[in-house]
């Protein structure tokens, strides 16, 4: 089962939030070309660059897509370490792509394949966050990077996360995320975690 892995947010913005979605790869490349005919959105879709209109209309293509979310937040004053502190924000990184992945192990089968997003730290950092996962994963799992202007399912992690930072920083779009969001989290489409 693939797992596609996102963040939004970090020391400095308020939260830190992370999204990781199991769709299969067809559907998640079936859900972003829905999306692009419908919006008329070309190139990377981002949280950061949809209206509220276009986020609702995500959600639903989500759901009739089949895929689901486990969305762990964790507020900055209680991001691991000493505020200002180099590697802070990477420990937070880090426990709640944790935190998402043990949440989503029991649905696994034990077979996960994990897809983390590569564009927040440098790659060497990133080839040590995978390895992490893949020992959280076993012998039957993977994990692996990927460019998430290539890839629907990290690009879906994407708006995921950033919806849930608009909620976590309360942003004056929150209320009408929290309106949009509430029907999907009340079928379980996406779920919240809070770490911290």
């Amino acid at each position: 089962m693939p797992i596609y892995c996102d963040e939004s947010g970090g020391t400095s913005a308020g939260a830190m939030v992370f999204a990781g979605v199991s769709i299969e790869a067809d559907a998640a490349d079936a859900l972003l070309a829905r999306f692009r005919t419908v919006t008329a959105i070309r190139g990377e879709m981002k949280g950061s660059r949809i209206s509220l209109v276009e986020r609702g209309l995500f959600f639903e293509l989500l759901e009739r897509f089949g895929g689901r979310a486990i969305v762990a937040q964790l507020p900055a004053k209680h991001i691991p370490g000493v505020p200002g502190e180099k590697d802070r924000d990477l420990k937070a990184y880090v426990a709640l792509l944790e935190d998402v992945i043990e949440a989503w192990l029991p649905e696994t089968t034990g077979c996960a394949e994990v897809i983390i997003d590569d564009g927040r730290y440098d790659p060497a950092t990133l080839g040590l966050v995978r390895q992490d996962i893949a020992s959280l994963l076993g012998t039957c799992g993977r994990a692996r990077l990927a460019d998430s202007r290539r890839s629907a399912g990290v690009q879906i992690a994407d708006v995921i996360a950033n919806s849930v930072f608009n909620l976590a920083i309360a942003s004056e779009r929150a209320e009408r995320i929290r309106r949009i969001l509430a029907p999907f989290m009340v079928d379980k489409v996406v779920r919240l975690r809070t770490i911290g």
